[in-house]
């Protein structure tokens, strides 16, 4: 069994320096004037806010132990240092969960609901509900290692079965994921789901829907109206995704030298697919939440790494399903109405793609659920639990 060894987030004081040195000597340039303030992409004034934030206010250290305050460990899987939270609840080992975050997030995204599902009799819930949490770092992301060259979301479903059962010695377990981590856990469910009620990944939960059918052909009016409008918020909102996964060497090479340049391109998209309405993102997000997540892609120099996850997707194939299979591990989904870019297919769609046993629809939440409404989030999963087991 690999040796799992305990892990502390201690970023060193000359690499604080340095990003706060460059945080501070950003050249600022004008802005567009008579334009709605997102309508180019990041707004001049938001992005000034959190550097005046970051500067006179925000203290990385005290963000730091907060974070320590769970247990924090890596561990070698297949080659890779894969970095994890993993917390031994009020389910003392009964009922692991496995979380997946997606991009531009992170581990931290699950934060606040770690809490209330390692230990929910703290919480006002009941202790029946607990489950362990793994909660990891996608390969290239926060403070796990960087693979030398793009690792994408099929291989990450690989190294997160062998760090579930070969490393943790979990036979069994639940696991969740939007975004990419959406991703990743549908091939855990594809292609290391139980069989006959024995080993791997027992059911699954998303809130965004990663595979699709083959043959990928609409069969109503409905998936012809949910195509057409997906093509159209990708037009609109997808360029950073084709440059991420073609190009991103390229992005990476500004991206590594700018701590401001990296807040601006992490910001426009909790921006662009949070549930802002009737609101705004420091209306959803506190600014120390915001850098928070931001210094986790800064403080190991893992921007670059993390966007070449997109050109993994390409080179591992996609996510088209092969003809006529689906991912029949149960799944359930938690529709989340704020999503603007990635929302979800007709349910006739994902039956063809997923064994779906559950849908339901949320009241508020966008595409970082777990952040945005961890209340709602967490009541989900503790629904969908009980009803698996």
């Amino acid at each position: 069994m690999t040796e799992v060894q305990p892990y502390k987030i201690d970023v060193s004081q000359s690499k604080l320096e340095s990003i706060r040195k460059r945080v501070s000597k950003y050249k600022w340039f004008p802005a567009p004037v008579g334009l709605p303030d997102w309508q180019l992409g990041m707004s001049t004034s938001v992005l000034k806010d959190i550097q005046t934030h970051w500067l006179k206010s925000y203290n990385w250290r005290a963000e730091e132990a907060r974070l320590n305050q769970y247990p924090h460990y890596i561990a070698e899987v297949d080659g890779i240092p894969i970095h994890f939270l993993h917390i031994v609840g009020e389910a003392e080992g009964r009922r692991p969960l496995l979380l997946s975050h997606g991009w531009p997030g992170s581990f931290y995204e699950f934060f606040d609901a770690i809490g209330p599902l390692a230990f929910p009799s703290q919480h006002g819930g009941n202790p029946e509900d607990a489950f362990d949490l793994i909660i990891p770092s996608l390969p290239g992301y926060g403070f796990s290692g960087k693979p030398v060259a793009p690792i994408g979301q099929r291989a990450t479903a690989k190294l997160w079965n062998t760090l579930m059962q070969d490393v943790l010695g979990y036979d069994t377990y639940l696991a969740q994921g939007g975004d990419w981590g959406g991703m990743v856990t549908s091939w855990l469910g594809f292609e290391h789901g139980t069989v006959d009620g024995k080993g791997g990944c027992r059911s699954i939960h998303l809130n965004m829907i990663g595979l699709r059918p083959t043959p990928a052909t609409p069969q109503s009016d409905d998936e012809v109206a949910w195509l057409e409008r997906s093509a159209a918020a990708m037009q609109a909102e997808g360029s950073y995704f084709m440059q991420q996964a073609t190009k991103p060497q390229t992005l990476a090479m500004a991206l590594m030298d700018s701590p401001m340049g990296t807040a601006a391109w992490i910001l426009e998209k909790f921006h662009a697919w949070s549930d802002l309405k009737g609101g705004t993102l420091f209306g959803i997000y506190s600014r120390d939440q915001l850098i928070t997540n931001i210094m986790i892609y800064l403080a190991n120099d893992a921007i670059a790494t993390s966007i070449w996850y997109y050109a993994a997707f390409f080179g591992e194939g996609g996510n088209a399903l092969p003809d006529g299979e689906r991912c029949e591990t149960p799944t359930a989904f938690a529709n989340f109405p704020g999503e603007p870019v990635y929302f979800p297919p007709p349910r006739s769609w994902c039956e063809r793609a997923y064994n779906i046993t559950r849908w339901t629809e949320q009241p508020h939440g966008g595409h970082f659920a777990a952040m945005e409404a961890p209340d709602l989030f967490v009541a989900d999963l503790r629904d969908w639990a009980r009803a698996v087991d």
